[in-house]
């Protein structure tokens, strides 16, 4: 327990020092326009409250990946927690704040546009099928895996495909509405959500009757149960949880709404910060919850290799079925 709670403060220290050196690095510049003042049009630009800009990029980021990615990642043993934190610290939040920061700079442009002005039309239509190819990537995972997890807590009338349209409508609908009427409204309660089940987690990981033996002692090799390395394996399965390329396509969306360019650090470096502390204490539950590494192995070889098991199965017993 200790070495996992010495691995949450640093991930808090981090954003404290580390972000701050980044931030004085780019040049942060307080007295600078922003976008969602000087493009403003009510619908991708428009100022936002700090706060709730904040849970919506936290949501956009995270959702799912640090859930399912930490689980994955943590058979493979005890160095799944060490690169969730220096991953984090000096990879994804530093990664997530320039995207953020440049788009600011940028007019509120994204990821292809900002690649384009700096390395020509060539690169920015490849960039541009890039980044579609992923976004169907992650889409089909966005839309399947909760499908899952919401048809395993629901009457057996909705089943997965009914979740898959109700999943993928909502979609369609964020994207053609006004930032401020469904995203604006919805994201930062699901955010909420998302931080209200991390935090009873980690109450319960510290508070409750269960042990944490993370296990340093035994080295840092794999504990996969089909034998699979570390490198590059355990990096491939915690990406959300630790640096994801595809934040760089959701930063430009925040990137139209922030008040003030200060307020970078908070909103983008802070929020892969929070990812990585969810991705954490996942990481953690799934050991303690389980028992080790071996039972943790077995346990996803009964449920089908399903993290979604996993997730109903902590958050129920944990957290009570209102909770959960």
């Amino acid at each position: 327990m200790t070495a996992f709670l010495i691995a949450l403060a640093t991930l808090v220290v981090g954003y404290f020092v580390y972000g701050l050196i980044v931030e004085k690095i780019f040049g942060i510049d307080s007295k600078r326009d922003v976008p969602a003042n000087y493009m403003r049009d009510n619908v991708d630009y428009m100022p936002m409250p700090t706060w709730k800009v904040f849970l919506i990029q936290f949501l956009n980021i995270a959702g799912l990946g640090p859930i399912f990615g930490a689980i994955m990642g943590v058979m493979f043993g005890p160095a799944a927690f060490i690169w969730i934190v220096v991953g984090t610290i000096f990879a994804g939040a530093v990664h997530d704040f320039i995207a953020g920061a440049v788009s600011i700079r940028a007019r509120g442009a994204s990821l292809p546009e900002i690649v384009g002005n700096e390395l020509g039309l060539s690169v920015k239509q490849v960039m541009r099928v890039f980044s579609l190819v992923l976004m169907v990537l992650v889409g089909a995972v966005f839309v399947s895996q909760p499908a899952d997890l919401i048809a395993s807590m629901t009457p057996e009338s909705l089943d997965r495909v009914f979740w898959v349209v109700v999943i993928f409508t909502y979609y369609m609908l964020a994207t053609v509405l006004p930032i401020d009427k469904l995203i604006g409204n919805l994201y930062p309660l699901f955010g909420f959500a998302l931080l209200f089940m991390a935090v009873g987690i980690l109450a319960v990981l510290i508070f409750g009757d269960y042990s944490l033996n993370i296990d340093f002692a035994q080295g840092l090799q794999s504990h996969h149960p089909k034998g699979m390395p570390v490198f590059p394996m355990m990096f491939v399965s915690i990406a959300c949880g630790a640096i994801s390329g595809f934040h760089a396509t959701q930063s430009p969306m925040m990137a139209r709404c922030l008040k003030n360019e200060k307020l970078a650090r908070p909103v983008f470096y802070g929020a892969m910060v929070a990812e990585g502390i969810v991705a954490l204490i996942w990481a953690a539950a799934a050991i303690a919850f389980t028992g080790g590494y071996e039972q943790l192995a077995t346990y996803m070889g009964e449920h089908n290799n399903s993290a979604a098991a996993l997730v109903k199965d902590v958050s129920v017993t944990w957290l009570g079925a209102l909770g959960g």
